[in-house]
């Protein structure tokens, strides 16, 4: 695993983690994440904000979610297949 997928695999971990699993849709994250839908995801040179990721990877995201782990899976996978990572 590249150190920016680690890297991002570890925020969204953190931020994501304390949301009330399992999540139904990508609202029900909102309230886990410190900034709301302006939280920013940095690594390298790759800069998201969670707005931005539910954006262009609502298609990729099949909820619910009954883990965090799941939703991250789901998000690297998407990212990589978009070519964002």
């Amino acid at each position: 695993m590249t150190d920016v997928k680690a890297e991002l695999r570890e925020q969204f971990l953190e931020a994501f983690g304390g949301a009330d699993f399992p999540v139904e849709n990508q609202m029900d994250l909102v309230p886990a994440l410190p900034d709301g839908p302006a939280t920013k995801f940095e690594a390298g040179d790759v800069s998201l904000t969670a707005m931005e990721l539910a954006a262009k990877l609502g298609s990729e995201q099949e909820f619910p979610y009954d883990t965090p782990e799941a939703l991250v899976d789901d998000i690297i996978d998407g990212l990589e297949a978009k070519g964002m990572i």
